[in-house]
């Protein structure tokens, strides 16, 4: 039996056909499909974990108890996760452990581009890349049972199009295996103090020998001879790019891309006249196979950057591509916005009239750095909001020679910004923090996390309580709960407590538009009233993609002798109106008006 799948499906399909029970992670695009399919399976456990680092942890205590366990995340997730990572690269598993990283190659929806194939060889653990859905099952597989074989952690990389694209893929039935879950004690093992860990140290170096032993035998490793005048080392999906734009050439196809099979290069290369390594990203298989001594051309003619395509691989070996030029000038721009009724509109247009600096965060609310919202003055990583705007409070002084904000969402502040603010609060700052809660994770699809009351799995839950979070971490002078999308009010908050001293905290509180779309459906939507508008444009500087300017003439009205300056009017857009009142909060003429009146 086929089916058509995408590359984390197929993971997901791979890991639950192979027997894993266990899979925990943090939402993260590339890579939130995975779990979200595997918990769907019968007889698996599942979870959002509150971060990437928590993820792992607990991946690895289930792998420890025998269970085989995955941890899910993007490529900026491992530097999240990196502490236990490297440790556990010492103390093997008892079971089975797989880390799945999904790099984004031309950063679609992420803060930097790294490429997580140097994590493998930093922390000396295997790493497997599969370059289609198929692989993508078949190598979550193997990588359990590389786990089990070689007692090691073992890293499955994707990029966004392996995990994002679409190939027809076996199905299978799951495996028969025997519960081999148990506790087993093995403090010289498990108990990384010094004397222990110098021990493992020495086992990582014997357990990578076997690798490389093992990796020149590896099927997944591949070599398809054609033309002994070209001869291509790639992985992954610039494989199918460089077979697209050069099927008669040879290729050494490699499926363990860490460790490399010295062997099988140094074979492939004597077979061929010039040698090509191609790789998205950093030079990492062509500055060992320099290491290796072999001639070999990678990045003098590829680009460091972004995602290849066949045309990319084309104009790299012949300075000239044959693809078919894509002009954009014909496609209307369409910037991305927040959603029409978002509530972080309302936080954001408030927050831009104070002219304090906005230190942001990650999530969907990061949109509102650009005009007209103009909201948010820097962006580093998740969690990192509170502790910028920490740091610039102290820098500033007690004078202030500015006032500062940290904005954090909901879910990341319960990834990373919970310790940030024990430490802004412990550490006296003099700063106004704000979670702006919307109830759920909603950059990456609306997914749970401990403050909506629901698991992955949909078990109900505890929900955190921020308020009382807050006041416990030490910010009890000052804890208030807004509803953003009540536009005065906000202000006054955050007027005042831009005024007070100490560090402050604000719950902006307002479900996402998303989760409220059945109720905005049925909301009565808002019209311009075209007597009473005076075309003064306030309301479009909220930035809300349901309001449009039009000139008299493209909007099917008769110009206005009487108000010689007003060329045309503001023009909602009812099918994407979805009722939340922030514009007829800012018309100083109430002339935007509800459907009833």
């Amino acid at each position: 039996m086929q089916e058509l799948m995408s590359g984390n499906e197929a993971i997901a399909r791979g890991a639950w056909e192979c027997g894993a029970t266990f899979g925990a992670g943090y939402p993260g695009t590339p890579s939130t499909e995975i779990l979200e399919t595997f918990a769907q399976y019968k007889g698996v456990y599942a979870e959002w974990s509150p971060n990437e680092k928590v993820g792992l942890e607990v991946a690895i205590g289930a792998a420890f108890a025998g269970a085989r366990a995955m941890a899910v995340m993007k490529h900026v997730g491992v530097n999240v996760a990196a502490d236990p990572l490297f440790t556990v690269s010492y103390t093997g598993t008892n079971g089975a452990l797989v880390i799945i990283t999904a790099d984004d190659p031309s950063l679609h929806s992420s803060q930097n581009e790294q490429d997580n194939r140097n994590y493998a060889k930093f922390a000396k653990i295997p790493m497997l890349e599969p370059a289609d859905s198929q692989e993508a099952k078949d190598f979550i597989k193997l990588a359990f049972e590389l786990s089990e074989k070689f007692d090691t952690p073992v890293f499955l990389r994707t990029t966004t199009r392996v995990s994002h694209s679409k190939s027809v893929v076996r199905i299978e039935p799951q495996a028969a295996l025997e519960d081999r879950t148990d506790i087993r004690h093995l403090p010289l093992k498990y108990v990384m103090v010094p004397i222990n860990a110098r021990t493992r140290r020495v086992e990582v170096e014997k357990r990578t020998l076997a690798l490389r032993e093992w990796a020149e035998t590896f099927p997944g490793n591949r070599v398809e001879m054609g033309s002994d005048e070209v001869g291509i080392i790639t992985a992954g999906m610039p494989y199918n790019y460089a077979k697209d734009a050069f099927p008669d050439y040879s290729y050494l196809k490699l499926g363990l891309v860490h460790p490399l099979p010295e062997k099988r290069i140094r074979d492939f290369a004597s077979k061929v006249k010039k040698l090509y390594v191609v790789e998205e990203l950093d030079p990492f298989i062509e500055e060992q196979v320099r290491a290796m001594g072999i001639e070999v051309t990678g990045k003098a003619v590829f680009p460091y950057t972004n995602e290849f395509d066949p045309g990319v691989i084309e104009k790299g070996l012949t300075g000239t591509s044959s693809a078919p030029a894509v002009t954009l000038q014909t496609i209307p721009p369409r910037p991305p916005n927040l959603c029409p009724g978002c509530p972080h509109r309302g936080l954001f247009y408030a927050l831009n009239k104070t002219k304090a600096f906005v230190s942001g965060d990650i999530g969907c609310y990061t949109l509102s750095y650009m005009k007209p919202l103009a909201g948010m003055d820097s962006c580093i990583c998740m969690g990192a909001s509170i502790g910028i705007a920490h740091g610039m409070s102290k820098a500033l002084g007690p004078k202030g020679k500015g006032k500062v904000v940290g904005v954090i969402g909901d879910s990341t502040f319960i990834h990373s910004g919970i310790t940030t603010l024990l430490n802004a609060a412990y550490n006296r700052s003099d700063a106004v923090f704000i979670i702006a809660d919307n109830r759920t994770t909603a950059m990456t699809g609306m997914q749970e996390h401990p403050a909506t009351g629901y698991t992955l799995q949909g078990e109900k839950a505890k929900e955190l309580d921020f308020e009382a979070l807050g006041k416990v971490l030490g910010v009890d002078s000052s804890v208030e709960v807004i509803d953003p999308l009540q536009f005065k009010n906000t202000t006054e908050v955050l007027k005042r407590e831009l005024q007070k001293d100490g560090p402050s905290l604000i719950i902006s509180r307002s479900p996402c538009v998303l989760l409220m779309s059945k109720k905005a459906a049925r909301a009565k939507h808002f019209f311009t009233d075209p007597e009473t508008c005076i075309g003064c444009k306030v309301c479009l500087t909220c930035g809300c993609p349901a309001i449009s300017w039009k000139d008299f003439e493209k909007a099917g009205m008769p110009p206005r002798p009487e108000r010689k300056k007003q060329k045309g009017i503001a023009v909602i857009d009812a099918t994407l109106c979805t009722g939340c009142t922030l514009c007829a909060q800012l018309c100083r003429q109430e002339a935007i008006l509800r459907e009833d009146g």
